[in-house]
């Protein structure tokens, strides 16, 4: 089933660190879309990917994520 779940993401200081988050989580199986922000700290991933992929995904691109309640 597709979902819809925001992830706040800690560390992202500039653009490349977004391109850095956007690369990772995009390149995971069953991520349909992705959409990192700078200013609000969060990465919103649309597809079927689990949570602790996009995690792990982040945290190899050097960065935390958590879903936000």
């Amino acid at each position: 089933m597709t979902t819809t779940i925001t992830y706040t993401v800690t560390g992202m200081t500039c653009g490349h660190c977004v391109a850095a988050v956007t690369k990772e989580i995009e390149a995971l199986a069953g991520v349909e879309q992705v959409a990192v922000c700078l200013e609000a700290a969060e990465a919103v991933v649309t597809g079927t990917a689990s949570t602790a992929a996009v995690v792990a995904a982040a945290a190899e691109a050097g960065y935390d994520a958590r879903p936000q309640p």
